[in-house]
């Protein structure tokens, strides 16, 4: 079940409590505590940040990261995988990546665990795209479908042997079967 806590912290407040494990969430001035992890969220999770760090990375195209803090437009998500383009990571001047992004990401990706409500990582996903999150993904795995949610908050349903959508500029091609056929090991 997912843990909400309806006090009315501002986002700095919320910002200096100390990490939870698993992340806490800060969205529509409500802290959301994410579940826990299992199999087939962990699974999905890990496929997806290979097969689009697999096209992405060494073009310097793009980069996928999995549960990363980002900030921004009064709330504090954790997508399950944050993609961001390359020219909007956040560099420090030796090069290195920033620790803390208070950026929306390009491409937000969220996976439905049993307990959560699916309303709510919808509303999340809602709020990036507002926010000018280009795309944003819902997977549904307990009906094998996905939401993919586009600007003006446009949201529309992927089964099968659809095509998905795919952030622009990246050349990547899955359709709803191929990524649910990577809960399997066979």
């Amino acid at each position: 079940m997912t843990t909400v806590i309806k006090i009315s912290p501002n986002l700095e407040e919320f910002l200096k409590l100390p990490e939870t494990e698993p992340a806490c969430e800060y969205i529509n001035k409500e802290i959301i505590q994410k579940p826990m992890p299992q199999g087939e969220h962990s699974r999905l999770q890990g496929k997806l940040c290979n097969a689009i760090n697999q096209i992405v990375e060494t073009p310097k195209i793009a980069y996928a990261f999995p549960e990363l803090r980002c900030t921004f437009g009064g709330a504090s998500i954790v997508p399950d995988v944050a993609v961001f383009r390359w020219e909007r990571i956040p560099f420090l001047s030796s090069g290195r990546i920033a620790n803390r992004f208070e950026i929306y990401p390009d491409w937000a990706i969220e996976i439905l665990s049993p307990e959560q409500s699916q309303t709510k990582v919808l509303a999340k996903l809602l709020t990036c795209s507002q926010q000018a999150t280009e795309l944003g993904w819902l997977i549904i795995p307990e009906e094998e479908s996905i939401l993919a949610v586009f600007p003006g908050q446009r949201v529309e349903l992927y089964e099968g042997a659809t095509d998905l959508p795919i952030l622009n500029g990246i050349e990547l091609e899955l359709t709803v079967e191929t990524v649910f056929s990577w809960l399997s090991f066979s």
